[in-house]
């Protein structure tokens, strides 16, 4: 898998080749901050021209050092890097931070120099991190191999949340929105060109801290994908939440990716399907990163999505049920008991029901959060609150709101945000240690994200069934549509009923077997689009319009010079709906499954949710009710809903075909598959399998 990155993390002695004197300087800042925050190892700058710097003696070169060092950082650019590197690598350093650009994300040129630079590290067993990175910081140890200026205008405070990022600037935003919010940090990582180094290796690396409770990610490409998903496998069993934000959503985006890291980026839906299978949480940007980290901090872990909204403001009672919804959050409906027992406790002017409405009797009776939040507590359907105070100040007791609403959330158990544009309100809630902020829209943003991903991480864990390969015919391509129905069949696939004819009289019995009407259908290997050359002949009702169909179709494969595998004739099969279920091998994240609508416009339309299996019916059911097309699959305008059970078993079939196949199976091409009534099933009608050989 990797090792701990132990000389990464926490080395126990440091060489600065290309250090300076001027603290403001790329060489001078890393020593500046590791000796302001008490750094315990050995400092070794190297500096041909000096003795002595910033109060340390400084050395001509690596050689010339008293001891090896467990990590280099490397500033000095160009060809003076690759000589350290080269260098550090040769005296048996175990890490080696390279903070010079110009070389991967430059070009081909810039990209054999960075790849000469990974081989000699590698040969030696040293580990690079970089080229092109802003560095490494650890403020449990003081071990900071960072230049980043944030550190000075935004002084560090170990803590429990650790960042880790491809870019220095999003690790350096991520640091500074959560110290602003008074939360501490322990790491920031950037990994740059990620020519040995990645996020995936040091997410592991850090995961492994019993300290760090949240871990914040940001992605312009997952290199490593199966070590992320142990990482997130690793983080599910401790309890350690994992954020992320993935970069490059648009071409423009996967584009404008590659020209900064000198890296590839990877397809966006498969991407989040890869995410969402491994319990990691995908958010927008780094804003987004921090919003919900103090709620992830105080162990929030909502039962549900049903919210409790209360103000001393009608309009924000409105607001707040706006925005609720906007952020996918129920109203809650309060128990006859609950509404009592406000009632009794509020004046009579007041609103008891959800949202709740103290009025600014809160102006004479600083006691109200204290009455009423208990009551709050002892309602199940609860399973968070929202307090929105927009009005505050002199007369107000906010010390006693702050006390009695922190003092609700730890008896509850219960997630509380607060909303107080006001700083000098807000300042106090925070205080208090209550999630508090600016306005409705950010806190209920973070209750949501919370409440998402505690459900998302609550969902078990779906086995890896042991399923035998299915049985496979040499060589590469296409298998033609009889050989891909009879494998899916053979996989428990229910197919449409056909028969594969070679000759008119086949063709005519074949109908007299199953009875019109009937399809005709083409069958060769060479042909995957038939209806675009005229080779399907739908709702056939007699035997000589089969046969006579047969011939022109079999005929016209000839005139083509493609294989005649033969002639399929199929029982028609009505359906309320058409589907289809897709696999494919992706590059870099394996077998890749597609659910969705089907039929003719499916690449224009691509209404379809994608999966990574192994996967569970009720997580392809969730999938298909989050699709533009799910209120016409639970049933509208009079229609009953459709079986998508039916078509969830075909998906999860397909996705044990495919990885049960290691590798062989290339695509799977399922369209139409026929949607029946609840109940009534679904059939697979068209499909097609490509095959490769496997290295």
């Amino acid at each position: 898998m990797t090792d701990t990155l132990h000389a990464a993390l926490n080395p126990a002695s440091i060489a600065i080749i290309g250090a300076s004197e001027n603290v403001h300087k790329i060489g001078g800042r890393p020593i500046a901050y590791m000796q302001r925050m008490g750094y315990r190892g050995k400092l070794y700058p190297i500096n041909p021209s000096r003795r002595e710097l910033q109060g340390l003696a400084c050395y001509p070169s690596l050689a010339a050092l008293p001891e090896v060092p467990e990590m280099a950082i490397v500033i000095v650019a160009g060809d003076q890097a690759i000589a350290a590197v080269e260098d550090c690598a040769a005296r048996g350093v175990r890490c080696a931070v390279v903070i010079a650009s110009g070389f991967g994300e430059t070009g081909p040129e810039g990209r054999a120099q960075q790849d000469h630079m990974r081989d000699v590290a590698r040969a030696a067993g040293m580990r690079l991190v970089g080229p092109n990175t802003q560095g490494l910081a650890n403020f449990g140890s003081g071990a900071i191999a960072s230049f980043s200026t944030l550190f000075t205008e935004m002084p560090p405070e170990d803590g429990p949340v650790a960042v880790v990022s491809q870019s220095g600037g999003m690790a350096a935003m991520a640091y500074g929105l959560l110290r602003a919010r008074g939360l501490g940090v322990r790491y920031v990582h950037a990994t740059g060109n990620e020519a040995d180094v990645g996020v995936a290796d040091l997410a592991w690396a850090v995961a492994q801290d019993p300290e760090v409770k949240l871990l914040l990610l940001y992605l312009e490409h997952i290199a490593n994908p199966a070590l992320l998903a142990a990482t997130a496998a690793h983080a599910r069993a401790r309890g350690l939440p994992i954020v992320a934000v993935k970069a490059g959503r648009t071409a423009g985006g996967a584009l404008a990716a590659s020209s900064h890291t000198g890296s590839l980026a990877n397809e966006d839906r498969v991407v989040d399907a890869f995410l969402r299978r491994h319990g990691i949480w995908r958010v927008r940007d780094p804003h987004a990163l921090a919003l919900a980290a103090p709620g992830y901090l105080q162990g929030w872990q909502p039962a549900g999505r049903r919210l409790v909204i209360v103000s001393n403001s009608g309009a924000s009672c409105v607001m707040g049920a706006d925005a609720a919804e906007q952020h996918g959050l129920q109203i809650a409906t309060l128990s006859d008991a609950t509404r009592r027992a406000l009632a009794a406790r509020l004046p009579g002017f007041a609103t008891t029901t959800n949202p709740i409405d103290i009025t600014a009797a809160l102006l004479s009776n600083s006691g109200l959060f204290s009455e009423v939040l208990p009551v709050l507590a002892q309602d199940d359907a609860a399973d968070m609150v929202f307090i929105h105070i927009p009005v505050s100040g002199a007369g107000y007791d906010v010390e006693r709101f702050a006390r009695d609403t922190a003092a609700f959330a730890k008896a509850s158990g219960k997630p509380v945000a607060v909303a107080a544009w006001q700083e000098s309100v807000a300042a106090v809630f925070r205080a208090a240690g209550v999630a508090t902020y600016a306005n409705e829209d950010e806190a209920l943003g973070a209750l949501a994200q919370v409440a998402g991903h505690t459900a998302l991480l609550r969902e078990p864990v779906p086995a890896t069934p042991a399923l035998e390969a299915p049985a496979l015919p040499s060589g590469s391509g296409l298998l033609n549509e009889a050989d891909s129905l009879a494998l899916l069949a053979a996989q428990g696939v229910p197919v449409v009923e056909h028969r594969l004819c070679r000759s008119a009289e086949a063709a005519r019995a074949a109908f007299t077997e199953l009875g019109g009407p009937v399809a005709v259908k083409a069958c060769s290997r060479d042909v995957p689009h038939k209806s675009e050359h005229g080779l399907v002949a739908l709702n056939l009702l007699d035997a000589e319009a089969v046969a006579t169909a047969f011939t022109q179709q079999w005929d016209k494969l000839a005139a083509m010079g493609a294989a005649q595998d033969g002639v399929l004739v199929a029982r028609m099969r009505r359906g309320r709906h058409e589907a289809m279920v897709g696999a494919h091998i992706d590059p870099q994240f394996g077998p890749v499954v597609a659910v969705g609508d089907g039929g003719k416009y499916v690449e224009a339309m691509r209404d379809v949710a994608l999966l990574v299996p192994p996967f569970a019916e009720a997580e392809v059911v969730a999938a298909l009710g989050r699709l533009r097309i799910a209120p016409l699959l639970a049933g509208t305008r009079g229609d009953p809903p459709l079986d998508v059970q039916a078509l969830a078993r075909i998906a999860v079939q397909v996705g044990q075909t495919i990885v049960a196949a290691q590798g062989r199976i290339a695509s799977i091409d399922l369209n139409p598959v026929l949607l029946g009534a609840a109940g009534d099933g679904a059939t697979v009608v068209d499909a097609l399998i490509e095959l490769k050989e496997t290295p």
